[in-house]
């Protein structure tokens, strides 16, 4: 493919994120590409999104320099613009990055020279019951130990703003949508809906909606299922509910699920992908939906999930399954799968034909 624009988003705390930094640079200038540092906010303040891609001169590339959350940062910017994002491993757990920073210019080579595939992500869009801000008063309460603030999310012009179907914000997530309470001592309580009927009222510290993407982040924390990546689903898992009945629901894409926070319950702040967007107060409600934009992440090998996962979560066999046998790391096979399991994809299919994982 053709890329004319690279956009770099930097761990600017990592001495390798900004010398594997310097070695895209190097390689754009080899390549008459233009490079833009971006999402670095050198005045102390935040931009949006659209600001930010706008100032960088509209990428088609996005180069994330960093772990998960950088990677975050540069999906954020890369789904603005419809950019492709490649995400250059330097974090712990690594679950979204694709390359090690010593392949990041052999990498860029495989996107110039057209050797990659398209990983294509599921993203969560927003309505609301209102705009959503952070009260003046609460702000530098609010954002304590957090950084800047990203500015108040705008609404999508391209949208209808409609009394039932709520305000269309412009934010979109990767991981996840999170409503949490404020206070320390106070539980939020949330009517949770899910294609318009209840399912239930949540006295909770938070509850969230994760894309499968998501579910090895926050709701993986919370007690939710790993979910593919692959899989079009939506994941809705309760924070320390105070209730008998503490289980993940996992919806069809179509099924939106709606957060009304009750009326004497304490204020509630929403977060997208981890970063606190606004505060809402008693009657408030959001819907949270399958966005219609996609993520289109770089992969240049099929991504080893479960292996990443067994790695990652540092999964360990049980002892007595040890004391009985050693199975193999890859289910095998030799030849071709017979026609009734022709659509099953598994990574040592002998036609290569084994898709992303």
């Amino acid at each position: 493919m053709t890329v004319n624009r690279i956009g770099l988003v930097v761990h600017g705390g990592r001495p390798e994120a900004v010398e594997a930094a310097d070695v895209v640079r190097a390689w754009c200038g080899g390549h008459a590409v233009r490079c833009v540092d971006i999402d670095v906010w050198h005045d102390g303040g935040r931009r949006g999104a659209r600001e930010e891609v706008e100032a960088a001169g509209d990428p088609d590339l996005v180069v994330t320099l960093g772990g998960d959350g950088t990677f975050l940062r540069g999906a954020r910017l890369a789904a603005k613009n419809d950019a492709l994002v490649l995400g250059v491993d330097l974090g712990r757990v690594g679950f979204l990055t694709e390359v090690s920073a010593a392949d990041v210019r052999e990498a860029l080579d495989a996107v110039r020279e057209d050797r990659i595939r398209i990983d294509s992500r599921m993203l969560l869009a927003l309505r609301a019951s209102r705009r959503l801000e952070v009260p003046e008063h609460m702000e530098p309460w609010v954002r304590y130990g957090r950084g800047p603030l990203l500015p108040p999310p705008q609404v999508r012009p391209d949208c209808d703003v409609d009394a039932d179907w709520g305000i269309p914000l412009d934010v979109t997530a990767l991981n996840d949508i999170v409503l949490e309470k404020l206070a320390r001592d106070r539980q939020v309580s949330v009517g949770v809906y899910v294609s318009g009927r209840l399912l239930a009222s949540y006295s909770a510290d938070a509850l969230l909606v994760a894309t499968p993407t998501g579910s090895t982040a926050y709701s993986f924390a919370a007690g939710g299922p790993v979910v593919s990546p692959r899989a079009e689903a939506l994941v809705f898992t309760p924070v320390a509910p105070h209730m008998t009945f503490n289980r993940s629901i996992v919806t069809a894409p179509d099924e939106p699920i709606g957060l009304r926070v009750l009326e004497r319950s304490g204020p509630a702040a929403v977060s997208i992908d981890g970063q606190l967007r606004g505060v809402l107060d008693p009657g408030d409600w959001i819907g949270v939906y399958a966005a219609p934009r996609r993520l289109r992440a770089v992969r240049l090998t099929p991504m080893d999930f479960y292996g990443r996962l067994r790695e990652r979560m540092n999964l360990t066999d049980a002892p007595a399954a040890v004391a009985d046998g050693s199975p193999p790391p890859l289910w095998s096979v030799s030849t071709p799968p017979p026609r009734d399991l022709a659509h099953l994809a598994l990574l040592n299919s002998p036609d290569g034909s084994s898709p992303l994982l």
